[in-house]
C-alpha cells in the first residue's frame, strides 16, 4: 500500500464536519484513506455499503486530510474551501460487528491534540447519495443487531428476571449493561438468545492501552464502569443455567468489556463451571481472557470449560507487551495458555485487534502466519481495535519498526490462503460448530 493516485471517477467524496458536529460532503475533494504513514484515495471497490448499526464520528482537534481532485494531490484542508473562515474536521465511521475496517479517515494532528475516545475510526466517503466506509464482512450473524433488539422487549426481560433471581447481584450488573451502556451481549441475556456475558473479575494483570473499562492518568475515560464486586460461584451458575435452559445452542462467557481478567477470579469462576456442569452438559462454556496463567488455564479446562478467546494485538511479544503492559505474566505465559487449551482438546480462538498500518505490515502478517503454524488454534476474531490510531502506530513503531503496509484485505486474504481450516468471525461459536473446525 502506498501513497498514490486513483482514477477520479472511482473515488468517493469527502466527507467532513463543522464545529458543531454537522457532518457533509464537500465537492471538489475525494475522501483518504490512511494506514500509518500512507494515504490514498477511497474507491469504490475498497468501500461497502454504510451497515445498520455504524456511526459517524466527527474528530476534534484534528485537520482532515483529502485529495483535490483538481490538482491531483493530497491536501491537508483546515477550512471548508466553500465558507470562507469555517473550521472543518475529520469524519471517521464506527462500524457494527462483523465489519473489519481497512483504512482509517487520514488527518492530521493539530498542536496539542486531546487523546480521541476509545472507538475505532474507520475511512468513509460519500457516493451516489450514501456513506461508504472502507471496511470488510467477516461475520454475518445478526447476534448484536439493534434492529432485533426492540427495548421494550429488553425491558420486559429485565422486569422478569427481577422476579425470577431478584438477590443476585449479576443479574443486577446486566441490568445496567444493557440498560445504561447499551450493551448488545446484555440484551440477549434479557431478550434469551445467543450469549450471555458473566462479568466476575474486578482486577486485571494487564494495563492495556485501550482497556474499556479502566483508565487512570490516560488522557481520555473508559466506556464503562468495571464491574465493583466478585458474583458468588452461586450467582454465577444460577444465571448461566438459566440461559442454557432456554436457549438453544447457548453460549455463557466470563470476559467481558465491564471487567477485568477473570484468570483473576477463578477461585468463583471454577466452582461455578463445575456447578453448572454438574446440571447440564448442555450449553456452551466461553472463557474470553489475556491467557496469563496457563496453570489455571488448565483448571478451568478440567472443570468443564469448553473454549478459550485470547485477546491479542500481535503475536509479537514486543508489540502484544508494549499494548497488554502486563504486569506479573509475560507473553511466553499467553502462548503456554492457547497450547494448554489445544492439548486439552478445547476450541482455542483469537481474539485478535486490529488496525491498518500496523496489522497489515509485512513484519507483523509474517509472524502471524508462523504463529499459526506453531500454534493451530480454530478461529480468528476479528476485532477493530478501539484506540487513537496515530497514537497506538507511534507505540507500536517504538517497540518494533513497521514495515509499509500490504493492505488489510491482502493480510486477511493471505491467511485464509495458508489456513483454508480456520475459521473466520466476530462472536464465539456454540459447540454445535465447533466440529466446523475439526473438535
Amino acid at each position: 500500500m502506498t501513497n498514490e493516485r486513483a482514477d477520479n471517477d472511482s473515488i468517493l467524496t469527502a466527507v467532513v464536519a463543522d464545529g458543531n458536529g454537522r457532518i457533509f460532503d464537500l465537492p471538489g475533494y475525494a475522501a483518504v484513506g490512511m494506514a500509518g504513514e500512507y494515504l490514498a484515495p477511497l474507491t469504490r471497490d475498497q468501500t461497502i455499503g454504510m451497515p445498520f448499526g455504524g456511526e459517524l464520528m466527527y474528530l476534534p482537534d484534528r485537520i482532515p486530510v483529502l485529495f483535490n481532485r483538481s490538482s491531483g494531490e493530497l491536501e491537508e484542508v483546515a477550512e471548508n474551501p466553500h465558507a470562507a473562515g469555517e473550521p472543518i474536521y475529520p469524519v471517521a465511521a464506527f462500524n457494527s460487528p462483523g465489519h473489519v475496517i481497512t483504512r482509517v479517515s487520514a488527518y492530521r494532528e493539530r498542536r496539542r491534540a486531546r487523546f480521541l475516545p476509545l472507538f475505532s475510526y474507520g475511512a468513509v466517503g460519500w457516493q451516489r447519495g450514501k456513506f461508504r466506509p472502507a471496511a470488510v464482512v467477516v461475520d454475518r450473524e445478526p447476534r448484536q443487531d439493534l434492529r432485533r433488539m426492540p427495548p421494550a422487549e429488553v425491558r420486559a426481560g429485565v422486569r422478569a428476571l427481577r422476579k425470577r433471581m431478584p438477590e443476585n447481584r449479576l443479574r443486577l450488573h446486566l441490568e445496567t449493561c444493557a440498560l445504561q451502556y447499551g450493551c448488545p451481549a446484555g440484551k440477549n441475556f434479557f431478550l434469551g438468545r445467543y450469549e450471555a456475558p458473566l462479568p466476575t473479575a474486578v482486577t486485571c494483570n494487564a494495563r492495556c492501552l485501550g482497556c474499556l473499562s479502566l483508565q487512570k492518568n490516560s488522557g481520555f475515560s473508559c466506556t464503562q464502569q468495571r464491574i465493583a464486586f466478585t458474583p458468588t460461584s452461586a450467582e454465577i451458575a444460577e444465571v448461566a443455567l438459566f440461559h442454557i435452559d432456554r436457549v438453544k445452542k447457548a453460549v455463557v462467557s466470563f470476559g467481558q468489556g465491564c471487567e477485568g481478567e477473570p484468570l483473576s477470579a477463578a477461585k468463583e469462576i471454577e466452582p461455578a463451571i463445575r456447578m453448572i456442569r454438574l446440571h447440564t452438559g448442555r450449553g456452551t462454556i466461553n472463557l474470553n481472557t489475556n491467557a496469563s496463567r496457563p496453570d489455571v488455564v488448565g483448571r478451568l479446562c478440567d472443570a468443564g470449560l469448553d473454549s478459550i478467546r485470547v485477546s491479542m494485538n500481535s503475536v509479537r511479544r514486543e508489540c502484544y507487551e508494549a499494548y497488554f503492559r502486563p504486569r506479573g505474566y509475560g507473553f511466553a505465559d499467553v502462548l503456554c495458555s492457547i497450547d494448554t487449551a489445544l492439548e486439552k482438546g478445547k476450541f482455542v480462538s483469537v481474539n485478535y485487534l486490529n488496525s491498518p498500518g500496523f496489522t497489515d505490515t509485512p513484519e507483523e502478517a509474517e509472524a502471524f502466519l508462523a504463529f499459526l503454524d506453531e500454534h493451530p488454534i480454530h478461529m480468528i476474531q476479528w476485532r477493530n481495535l478501539n484506540y487513537d490510531p496515530i497514537r497506538y502506530w507511534k507505540a507500536m513503531d517504538a517497540a518494533a519498526p513497521l514495515g509499509e503496509p500490504i493492505g488489510m484485505e491482502n493480510m486477511i486474504q493471505g491467511i485464509r490462503s495458508n489456513c483454508p481450516n480456520l475459521k473466520f468471525g466476530y462472536f464465539n461459536p456454540p459447540k454445535e460448530k465447533f466440529r466446523e473446525a475439526g473438535i
